[in-house]
């Protein structure tokens, strides 16, 4: 720590300051504290340095047992500074935006955040020792303050980053530990969303704590936010995350839009989250209207796109290389939900959209086939909602649907009748769709197979075809 000098008087001996914290001098000698870390810049690295050594001698003085006693009057007031000083101390220890080549000032944040942790551990063991008090009943109370600041600070040094050392990330883990020991919480999810039903949590004033260093403009001045973001969102599941979105979903936007790689993958990654673990995805489109109601198109040029259209190219991206049925079955669920939204304006995204639907189509998914279901259902809204692109897809999207049919007649595994009747009849209504769409040139094209097709329910599908396939070309809806 920095040498600054001869020291005066503990701040708690003595003066006073005016103001509308406690009265107490152990109110007041938290105020001076508050004021060393908002001293003038060019005495702030001494006052700071100081204010610590201050706050180490006063939180080992006798009056401070009494912090959390809630029935003292003089003391009303002093969770809310309490609060105050846990913010100055993370804000202290917090690294920032550093041009390549400074990995010293990194070191210089990992000793800050080492010497504040210890501060820390000191002022949660007081709220423990309140806790087995019977004269303490406001202990809860009195932490609520401190807690988000208290937490935002271990996460941000616990992680193994570039502003961080193994003795930094050790007590700073020792310091999450004691926090959730004090809360009576048996893990960080259960201190975010509640340990039981009738316990609210605190994820929303974690996120109230980030939100104002997540905007478009602030996001990049501290670079352990967006980590604290996802590492605490990653630690929220469903049911309690749904309630949650109008909160998560546009950080992880503004990350996963960064032109950084690496800013650009821990956004995708929260987006993954959140799709797999809102109890309906559609709640999604919900918030959609309320993130775009900037966005007006007035008939000048092409539409702006919108969120809508950057989940779904997400979502995509995705759903393409997946292998693991149960993720695919999750996107596939989804996905007609976004082609709604859209409308017409999913022909930004069919060149994609077709990859998807022919590899979802080609791959068994269980005795339900609940993706391929998905899939069909999707490409019938597709083939309605785009229906004057199709005609240059109707070769690959035709093969499609018939290798389809082969597939499902030729299936020997112990998929139910129902289930298959039910591919069936969605790829048959598909291939309707799809010949409407191309002027009857499907139904030109199986008139030349359905004579040679051995398969009695492959050739029923092709003749309902050929009678179905009446019409004007498919109107958009």
């Amino acid at each position: 720590m920095e040498p600054h000098g001869p020291r005066e008087s503990p701040p708690w001996e003595g003066s006073s300051l005016p103001g509308a914290w406690p009265s107490s001098a152990l109110g007041q000698a938290f105020s001076q504290i508050l004021h060393q870390f908002a001293g003038q810049e060019s005495r702030r690295g001494k006052a700071r340095s100081a204010a610590l050594e201050d706050l180490a001698a006063l939180l080992e003085a006798k009056e401070c047992d009494r912090l959390f006693e809630g029935s003292d009057a003089s003391l009303r007031g002093m969770p809310e500074m309490l609060g105050q000083v846990a913010k100055a101390l993370g804000k202290y220890a917090a690294p920032a935006e550093e041009p390549e080549g400074k990995g010293d000032r990194h070191s210089e944040v990992a000793e800050k955040a080492a010497a504040v942790a210890l501060l820390f551990l000191k002022l949660l063991r007081k709220v423990e020792a309140a806790k087995s008090s019977l004269v303490c009943p406001a202990w809860k109370t009195s932490l609520r303050p401190l807690a988000g600041h208290v937490y935002v600070f271990a996460v941000t040094h616990s992680l193994e980053q570039s502003w961080t050392s193994p003795r930094s990330q050790e007590v700073a883990g020792q310091v999450l530990a004691l926090l959730l020991q004090v809360t009576e919480c048996g893990s960080v999810a259960g201190f975010l969303h509640g340990e039981n039903e009738d316990e609210k949590g605190r994820f929303t004033a974690i996120m109230g704590l980030l939100k104002p260093d997540l905007t478009k403009d602030s996001w990049k001045n501290n670079p352990a936010t967006k980590y604290v973001f996802s590492w605490t969102l990653q630690k929220v599941t469903r049911p309690w995350l749904s309630q949650h979105l109008e909160r998560i979903l546009p950080p992880s936007l503004l990350i996963s839009d960064d032109y950084q790689t690496e800013n650009k993958i821990l956004g995708v990654h929260c987006l993954h989250h959140i799709v797999l673990n809102v109890a309906v995805l559609l709640g999604l489109l919900d918030l959609f209207p309320i993130l775009e109601k900037a966005l007006h198109w007035k008939g000048d040029g092409a539409r702006p796109t919108t969120h809508c259209d950057e989940v779904l190219q997400l979502i995509l991206t995705h759903m393409e290389p997946e292998h693991r049925l149960l993720l695919r079955r999750t996107y596939a669920r989804n996905l007609p939900a976004f082609v709604k939204r859209l409308g017409i304006l999913t022909v930004r995204h069919l060149k994609r959209l077709e990859r998807v639907i022919i590899g979802y189509l080609e791959v068994y998914d269980g005795p339900e086939e609940e993706a391929r279901l998905k899939i069909l259902e999707t490409l019938k809204l597709l083939l309605q909602y785009t229906w004057p692109r199709v005609s240059c897809r109707l070769v690959v999207l035709l093969k499609a649907l018939l290798r389809l049919l082969c597939d499902v007649a030729r299936d020997a595994s112990l998929t139910p009748e129902h289930v298959k009747s039910a591919l069936l009849e969605e790829a048959t209504d598909c291939l309707v769709l799809l010949d409407r769409c191309a002027s009857g040139r499907v139904k030109g094209l199986l008139a030349k197979i359905s004579h040679s097709c051995e398969d009695s329910q492959v050739g029923n599908c092709i003749r309902r075809v050929q009678q179905l396939s009446e019409g004007a070309p498919c109107d958009a809806t």
